[in-house]
This record gives structure tokens, sequence and C-alpha cells, in this order.
């Protein structure tokens, strides 16, 4: 049993910088480094490209972080735990192995499956934000069971170097090294929920160090350019003390922490995992100084007898098309060539939207009457079930460019197929983890 252990977070979410994580492995002195790159969507669109190659499905970084990150984690005696798998863990455990038989080193990696359960849910099982049937939606096209930390429990104990799973809570990616290291029972729901604390304090690494924080002027942020990822040491009470690597950017303070600890909590009294229903009202945060904040507290309850499920679907073509407008009357102009193309698309678009970028696509007129940009910028979107439809939208905003109003300029058009998400939830019974080593 150990009487401390270090895990640092490099990612929180797939589009996350690279460069943090590998100063975390360098410099951080961590025992473990988790990279959380996997959302919603984020693994339904993965589902989409395994459907059209069998070998993809995966994280698109993941071959860009595993070159960099590599040796550095084999050097250090850094264990990697990371759901880069999204929709095809094998498929990325065994590109993980292709690389380090490239860099010919040796390494063991684990896959952890078990979460697709797209053939074990019921299509008219009903969607827990619309109450109606999921297939109501639209056609299915995946169905991933949020996982705990059990899997990857039983990978650490097998002494896998890095390892690999698909959908996973949050929370779970943490937990499990805490549960392995100072021997905590599956059962002890104090304790879970405590780790469960910490590891929805790292999961969007940047956040708590103050990137999603920062407001100038206001709450200032210093080196936000190289905005250091955090780490947490934990022991075997649950207590934990969150900093960050000297010298990287950023901030961890009261205020940062708070926020964090709030961030996509409904209820605090009970905050749902796979392994635990942590209750976060007892939590105690205490500033250090030096960019590190104590975390005590919190507690938990037995675990829910079921899992919640993230259903992705298909949902429609999303036809969308921009223009700008900029000088004198550039607001009235843009607004005018927004109501041409409402007026010859209204038809066949009764949903079509409209926004003024710097003037009302976020926050509504209301909120922007003393405002009168000297550049604005149209958007026109409009939701269709087919690529070609949906293609109208940006035809109509490009054809402004001559017939009017004046000096509109810079036109782009898109078309994307988008993926709705909804959620059920699955019996516990029906789902069961699998384990895949693989060793170079």
């Amino acid at each position: 049993m150990k009487e401390k252990i270090r895990i640092g977070c490099g990612a929180g979410f797939s589009g996350d910088r690279l460069d943090p994580s590998l100063v975390l492995v360098e410099r951080g002195g961590l025992d473990y480094l988790v990279l959380e790159c996997l959302a919603e969507r984020t693994i339904a669109l993965a589902q989409k490209r395994k459907r059209q190659d069998p070998l993809q499905g995966y994280d698109p970084l993941l071959e860009r972080r595993i070159e960099s990150l590599l040796v550095p984690l084999l050097q250090n005696k850094v264990r990697l735990i990371t759901n880069m798998g999204a929709a095809n863990p094998l498929a990325a455990a065994q590109k993980i192995i292709e690389i380090a038989r490239r860099k010919n080193v040796k390494v063991k990696v684990a896959a952890v499956t078990g979460d697709d359960v797209l053939d074990k849910i019921d299509p008219q099982d009903k969607a827990l934000e619309t109450g109606r049937p999921l297939v109501d939606s639209g056609p299915l096209l995946s169905a991933n069971a949020y996982l705990g930390a059990p899997g990857i429990i039983e990978a650490i104990q097998q002494e896998a170097d890095i390892i690999i799973t698909g959908r996973v809570a949050d929370p779970s990616l943490f937990i499990a090294p805490m549960i392995v290291g100072f021997g905590w029972s599956m059962d002890h729901y104090d304790l879970l929920g405590k780790g469960t604390v910490l590891g929805h304090l790292m999961e969007c690494a940047g956040q708590i160090t103050g990137g999603y924080f920062a407001d100038p002027g206001k709450k200032d942020v210093p080196g936000m350019a190289v905005l250091g990822h955090p780490f947490v040491d934990v022991w075997p009470d649950g207590q934990g003390i969150i900093g960050k690597v000297d010298d990287t950017g950023g901030i961890i303070n009261l205020q940062t922490a708070k926020e964090q600890l709030l961030y996509e909590v409904v209820n605090p009294y009970e905050y749902f995992t796979p392994d635990v229903i942590a209750d976060f009202t007892s939590v105690q945060l205490t500033d250090l100084g030096g960019n590190r904040v104590q975390v005590a507290g919190g507690s938990g309850k037995q675990k829910p007898d079921t899992y919640k499920v993230s259903v992705g679907y298909q949902a429609f073509h999303l036809g969308e098309g921009e223009i700008t407008y900029a000088g004198s009357n550039a607001v009235a102009r843009a607004r005018l060539a927004g109501e041409i193309v409402r007026e010859r698309l209204k038809d066949e678009f009764p949903e079509l939207r409209i926004d003024l970028i710097g003037q009302n696509s976020v926050h509504d007129d209301r909120l922007h009457q003393a405002n009168t940009p000297y550049e604005v910028r149209l958007r026109v979107a409009g939701k269709s079930p087919s690529f070609q439809q949906a293609s109208r939208v940006g035809e109509e905003v490009e054809a402004l460019y001559t017939n009017g109003p004046g000096g509109g300029g810079g036109v782009r058009k898109y078309v994307q197929e988008v993926v709705g998400i909804v959620s059920t939830l699955i019996p516990r019974n029906k789902v069961t983890h699998h384990i895949t080593l693989l060793t170079a």
C-alpha cells in the first residue's frame, strides 16, 4: 500500500494541447498520467469513423500524443490511463504497439472494452431527455455505457504500462489508481466519494489551472500561452492537494477550484458515477499558496443499479453560409441580406436561423441595443434530411455577392451531417468489461 500517489491530467478534451502532458511526464514526478479526451458527441462521431474503416474509431490525436509521450512515460515510470480508445480501444492499442515497435521500446498495453452496448439496448427504451423512445430521435448510430473503475483496476493489476479505454466516466479514470494504490474496497463509498471529488476537480485539465476561469481585468491569469495542467497528490484517507509544475503558466487557487468543483454538477448531494453516488456538500478547500489547494471531505453512498448510456443518432444535415459586411451601415446591410435569404428559403427551411456574429449570435438583440459594430458577419443556417437540400443555404448566401446588398465579402459555405445525442439507462448486469493485453 502506497503512502501517496501523484496523478496528472494532461488533456481535458479531444482537441486539447499536446505539450502540457509532456511537461507533466518529464517534470511532474507523476505516478500516473490521465488523458481525458472523450465527450458524448466525440464517441458517436468515432463510431461513424469506425463504420467506414474498422481500423479507425479511436481519438484523431492518439498517434501524435503517443509519439511524443511513449518514451518519456517509460523512462519516468509513469503509467498512462486514457479514454482515447473512443469507439475502438483495440485498434488504438494495436496502433500504440505499432509505434512502440517502430521506436524499439518494450511496453504492455491494456485495452478495456465492453462499453459498446448498441446490441443490448432496446430502441423503444425511453430517452432521459425526451421521455420518448430512443428511435424517435432518428436512426441509432451508437450506444456506449459509462463504465466505472473496475476494468482499469484490473489492467493496473496486470501491470499494463498504458491503459486505453472507450467510454468510462471521467472520475473513474482517476479513482482506479487510488483504489489499487491504497487498497480501497469497492464498497467503501465514503472513500470512493472523496476520490470522485478529486477526479472531478482534475478531469478538465487546464480549467482548474485558470484556463476557463480567465477573464481579463476581472480574473487575470498569468502565462496563459504556456498554461500548465494539474496534478493531484492523494493520500490513503482520500485527502488531496492539487498543484501544477513550477514555472508553468496559470493559477490554482480557491476561485479556480470552486468553479471546477461546481462544473456540470446538478445536484451536489448526489453526483452519480458508475462507482459511487458522491456527495460534494462537505468538501473543504484550503489555499496553501504557491498554486496549491488542499481538498478534504466529500462522501458517498452505494453506486446506482444502472449505467448511463450515451446514444448517438443521425439527426440531420446542417447547411450554413457566411458573409461579412463592413463600413458605414454594415449592420443594416447584413440584416437586409438575412431577410433576402429568409424570403427565398422560407418554404424549404421553416426553422432557418439567421445570426449577425458580433451583434446577436450568442445573446439576442435585447442585450445589444447600444452596440453598432463597424463590421459584422452574417451567418445563415438550416437543417435538412438531405445533403443536397442543405446545400441550398450556402448557395443562397453566396449569391448575395452580386444580388445585393452591396459590399459583402468573404463568403464561406458548409454542409455537415449532424449527430445528435440522447441518454438512457441500462441494467448493470447487462454490461461486462473485458481486458485485452498486447505487448511490444
